[in-house]
């Protein structure tokens, strides 16, 4: 018989958790998403732009923990569709400024109509409070917190 190692058992790892709700609240996403016509990495940076217009394509990608390059490809999709503009600084004329169009203004009133309620249908059956939801926050900003500083 084969001894396994109870660190390694799949059922005692906190990231395949992290990794399957991350998956499934995407995926329960995926819907009212497309009905804006996005994608989810989309929406996160029209989250960003929503709350302050008119970033450093630098400063999304570091608002969002990701790369530039990861950014970049997103943002030029997203100027094609129409929801974004891209210019140059005036100060660093290598630096990208990324701001919203009329078209990407709108959406954000579009979503604030269907994505909370929608999302709180989706998670309706699901024993967790709200008051569980801002601790579970919590938790996970400070376990970000401590791994992107690693």
């Amino acid at each position: 018989m084969r001894i396994v190692h109870a660190e390694l058992q799949l059922d005692n790892q906190i990231c395949f958790r992290l990794y399957t709700a991350a998956r499934l609240v995407t995926q329960a996403y995926t819907p009212m998403l497309t009905k804006l016509g996005i994608t989810y990495p989309q929406y996160l940076v029209l989250m960003v732009l929503w709350e302050q217009d008119n970033q450093p394509v630098n400063d999304i990608a570091h608002r969002l923990l990701l790369e530039t390059n990861t950014v970049t490809p997103l943002l030029q999709r997203m100027e094609k569709t129409g929801i974004v503009s891209r210019k140059k600084g005036r100060q660093d004329r290598r630096q990208q400024i990324v701001s919203l169009t009329d078209k990407g203004k709108a959406m954000e009133e579009q979503a604030y109509n269907s994505i909370p309620k929608g999302m709180g249908e989706k998670l309706s059956g699901c024993p967790l409070q709200m008051e569980d939801y801002e601790h579970l926050a919590q938790e996970l900003d400070a376990m970000i917190e401590t791994l992107k500083n690693k």
